[in-house]
């Protein structure tokens, strides 16, 4: 499959074992942004954050009552990471990795966080530690920490190593790295919330390779009516690629610092940009950094555009 043939491309210069975590800055501050400003620790609405602290204490009752659980310990660091405090879930997950290295899923954990604190070299050992781990073996449907409307998991375990691998080397600028990820990526897609979250992301990388012809084959299994339960963001941006929504209707409603607001602003930026409007893409990339919501895909993509200007 081409999906494995991918994995041995990517795993070829893989380092060997865990990568430590990098020394964490002091307070709240959790990560210094690719523009060289601090970012402090989220602050959650009140009902949220108590919610997401009582999950936090029970996971970690349930850790400490089974040290050796691999599930109690993911769980652990999954709750500590909804509170913004993602440089303790990548300690967390650094534990697990020492008592469980061949469980992918802290590899895969830990890259995502490792992305969020904008440490992509790290980022990308990690996940390719993790589909090497995963190479040749059956996927297995990833739980969700924060329930979608239906309550329906949309994503796996597989889906979710390439998917962030893939977006660590798209950050890098390494658009080719990318573009072998999010190929890996879309063979394991098999839902259409995964199939607009790949296809958003492969047909951004291909545009900024300069592959249009294949950008535009990206987008033919793309239809108003797939059947998106979570990511609709990325589905109005694909309609939008395909000439089935004007700029602006997706633009006007992104001025905030919604996850949404933020994935839009970010898709929107990109097509002025690759489309030679570089001045209108930088204007939204900076009022995307402006909205405060660091730990965004979308705000660390734009962050990446404006540090590479």
């Amino acid at each position: 499959m081409r999906r494995f043939a991918a994995a041995f491309l990517l795993l070829a210069s893989c380092r060997s074992g865990p990568v430590p975590p990098p020394a964490s800055p002091s307070g709240d501050i959790e990560a210094t942004s690719l523009l060289g400003q601090p970012l402090s620790r989220p602050v959650l609405p009140d009902d949220t954050r108590r919610r997401y602290e009582e999950a936090l204490a029970e996971a970690r009752q349930r850790s400490s009552a089974d040290p050796g659980d691999a599930d109690a310990l993911i769980w652990f660091g999954r709750r500590t990471a909804y509170l913004g405090r993602f440089r303790d879930a990548i300690a967390i997950y650094t534990r697990g990795i020492q008592a469980h290295p061949r469980d992918a899923r802290f590899y895969r954990h830990r890259g995502h966080r490792y992305i969020t604190i904008r440490d992509f070299d790290r980022a990308i050992a990690d996940l390719e530690r993790a589909a090497s781990l995963t190479a040749g073996r059956p996927d297995e449907v990833e739980p969700d920490g924060i329930p979608n409307a239906r309550n329906i998991p949309t994503s796996t375990l597989q889906s979710n190593i390439w998917y962030h691998l893939g977006l660590a080397h798209y950050l890098k600028g390494d658009f080719a790295r990318a573009l072998t990820a999010y190929r890996s990526c879309m063979e394991v897609s098999k839902n259409p919330d995964m199939l607009v979250a790949t296809s958003h992301w492969l047909y951004m990388t291909l545009r900024r390779l300069g592959r249009q012809a294949e950008a535009a084959q990206v987008l033919e299994p793309i239809r108003a009516d797939l059947d998106v339960i979570e990511n609709a963001a990325y589905h109005r941006l694909l309609l939008m690629y395909q000439g089935e929504l004007p700029v602006d209707s997706l633009l006007s409603a992104s001025a905030s610092a919604a996850l949404d607001d933020v994935t839009t602003a970010y898709g929107v930026g990109n097509w002025y940009l690759y489309t030679g409007s570089r001045a209108r893409a930088e204007q939204i990339f900076e009022r995307i950094v402006a909205t405060g919501n660091w730990a965004a895909f979308g705000a660390i993509a734009a962050e990446a555009e404006l540090a590479r200007r």
